[in-house]
């Protein structure tokens, strides 16, 4: 287990429900690892229940575990840059919608403020990618940000390559390995495996 006690990490949650519990599985790792967290939630993640549990539920189970209040505003989160709250911003688990705004350098939700604000000083972005188009419409946008500075990503697998062809998944369990490496400006390898 790495020790993360030097680091403050922005932990920043977008919709991809049914990943909720193995992202904040995460989460509770890091602070385990002694990280300080900064828990931020894109619009769609903080506001709408789904079969996978209600929103305030997902919200303190999120503030629970990082022991502060979760910015769910975009000037909320504007703050994040310019006062250097964060070290390194990991963007867990991040849809296919959220991937493609920070492609394109769009800023309407909490978390991708966030992304933005934090990107001003020069350092890491994690992205933990969940989302049913990756080998389709996302991959292009996956791409663009693979080529530009500061995005690292978690290493994904197809999870169900027969009823979902096009979908992939980070492998949640090697966030900790990829924000390491992320520090250190390496992209952890490989980046796309076979179905776990």
């Amino acid at each position: 287990m790495c020790d993360f006690s030097d680091l403050k990490i922005g932990f920043a949650v977008t919709g991809s429900f049914c990943t909720f519990e193995k992202a904040f599985e995460q989460a509770k790792h890091l602070r385990e690892c002694g990280a300080e967290l900064l828990p931020i939630m894109s619009y769609n993640a903080s506001k709408i229940d789904s079969r996978f549990g209600r929103a305030e539920d997902n919200i303190k189970k999120l503030e629970d575990i990082c022991g502060r209040c979760v910015v769910k505003t975009i000037d909320g989160a504007e703050p994040i840059g310019p006062r250097g709250m964060t070290d390194v911003m990991v963007v867990c688990p991040c849809t296919g919608n959220t991937c493609a705004k920070l492609a394109m350098s769009i800023t309407d939700t909490p978390v991708t403020m966030a992304v933005k604000s934090h990107l001003r000083n020069k350092k890491p972005v994690v992205i933990a990618m969940a989302t049913n188009d990756y080998l389709a419409g996302t991959m292009k946008n996956v791409g663009q940000l693979m080529n530009m500075r500061n995005y690292y990503f978690v290493p994904v697998y197809q999870d169900d390559c027969k009823k979902k062809p096009t979908s992939m998944i980070s492998d949640f369990g090697a966030l900790e390995e990829t924000i390491s490496n992320a520090v250190n400006g390496v992209q952890i390898q490989p980046v796309m495996g076979c179905s776990l």
